[in-house]
């Protein structure tokens, strides 16, 4: 007998789409945020180098790893229009929500074997974890008005972001317990290697394996998508027809097209704070020795995601109250103060207060975001072609901010400057939210 799909608006599908973000957070707190940066860091350390020679050249570790992740942000910006060109046309958009979700998982297992003898394929494996993840993101973000009514966007959203910070903490403490205490887990020294680097290599496993778990419950209840109806030509460069589309069609829906403008500038600095805030804490913050510098590392990451679930809730309590864009602006303030207090950072209590402060207002930024956009969407089936636009949009600002950070910080040879540099990006979103607030519903 055939399953019956949950009906929109149910309790249970719109959890099942919820879970995938306690299924995929653990990507972006465990190998983005907390202990692939601080591994990396170790090897170069225990190695006693600062660059390696890889694609024809010497290159700092810094750079290296900022290059492939901006090259990784420019494939996914690349091939998000072409998986949702395909996914209208077949109307089948899960089978590419499995598809780079298990990319992404393998990929983390494949860290496991990231050294510096073999760095091209820890790169590769670092990049299409990258890929993974942001992608199956996207696909997931577009179900969100197939699934949800208007009036349920803002709450399911961040129920979605507050389940991802509380599983990618409890899998944080156990992969923290195996980093601070490998021998209670029968980890030790073995072929030159440290128990410590080894514990962090087992977590790397443990995301990827958390990851393809968890999601099997979004898997079972989300809906396969809609069809596309007419003639299907050209489906594989459909996905930048439709992004054209979507462009022409802001033209006509004003109050969308100049809350992406602010999107685009104040989610530029958003997301490469939070791709470079543990690199940061690891070159700025005096933390004396190495082991109180992961420990000191970790435990931030953690303050962050501890308060930021707090932060979604409150955030979308907050836009009941007083409206989307107003909260939206608000939030903009605060990270522009964040900024500056970054600047002034130098002790490991420093760190700590501000990773509270980021914790605020980094979730519910997140969440706020992707609910107000589905908000503004006109009336249309075609959710996967706007969330494309959406998300193409982020990545470019991914992309642009990551290397705008390293340029300054190369120029100036100091990240503090970079990040008043990046306070000037939320100081513009203000600005450009102001003007969303003038349009007439």
């Amino acid at each position: 007998m055939a399953r019956v799909l949950a009906m929109k608006g149910s309790k249970k599908l719109l959890n099942a789409w919820a879970f995938y973000d306690w299924a995929n957070s653990v990507y972006s707190l465990v190998i983005s945020s907390a202990v692939f940066p601080i591994f990396y860091g170790a090897l170069f350390r225990v190695a006693e180098i600062e660059k390696v020679t890889v694609f024809g050249g010497e290159i700092a570790r810094a750079p290296l790893i900022s290059y492939v992740t901006s090259l990784a942000f420019v494939f996914i910006a690349l091939v998000t229009p072409l998986v949702s060109g395909i996914a209208d046309y077949i109307g089948n958009k899960k089978i590419f929500l499995k598809f780079f979700c298990y990319l992404g998982a393998l990929s983390c297992i494949g860290l496991y074997w990231f050294s510096i003898e073999n760095i091209y394929f820890g790169l590769i494996c670092y990049f299409f974890g990258l890929v993974g993840f942001w992608v199956s993101f996207a696909i997931n973000n577009s179900y969100l008005p197939d699934i949800a009514f208007p009036d349920q966007q803002d709450g399911i959203s961040a129920k979605g972001f507050s389940l991802g910070y509380i599983g990618s903490v409890i899998l944080l403490v156990f992969n923290l317990a195996m980093v601070m205490q490998p021998d209670t887990f029968g980890i030790t020294d073995s072929g030159g290697e440290a128990a410590e680097i080894k514990a962090m290599k087992y977590s790397f496993i443990s995301v990827g394996v958390w990851w393809i778990l968890f999601s099997q419950y979004t898997f079972r209840h989300l809906p396969k998508g809609y069809k596309r109806e007419g003639e299907r030509k050209n489906i594989v460069l459909n996905g930048f027809r439709e992004l054209r589309s979507v462009w022409a069609e802001l033209g006509n829906q004003t109050k969308l097209k100049r809350y992406l403008g602010a999107f685009f500038v104040y989610s530029m600095a958003v997301q490469t704070i939070m791709l470079i805030a543990t690199y940061f804490g690891e070159e700025e913050i005096q933390w004396g020795t190495d082991s109180e510098r992961t420990t000191g590392l970790i435990i931030s990451i953690l303050l962050i995601q501890i308060v930021a679930i707090a932060g979604a809730t409150l955030t979308a309590k907050a836009s009941t109250a007083f409206g989307n864009i107003k909260t939206l602006i608000v939030i903009n303030g605060f990270w522009v103060l964040l900024c500056i207090y970054a600047y002034f950072l130098q002790t490991p209590m420093d760190f700590y207060i501000a990773a509270g402060l980021v914790g605020i207002v980094m979730g519910g930024i997140q969440a706020l975001s992707r609910s107000t956009y589905s908000k503004f969407l006109p009336d249309t089936t075609d959710t996967t072609s706007f969330f494309s636009f959406y998300d193409v949009a982020e990545k470019i600002g991914i992309v642009i901010g990551t290397f705008l950070y390293g340029a300054v910080a190369q120029i100036t040879g100091s990240m503090r400057d970079s990040t008043i540099f990046l306070g000037l990006f939320f100081v513009i979103g203000i600005v450009l939210l102001m003007r969303v607030s003038k349009v007439k519903s």
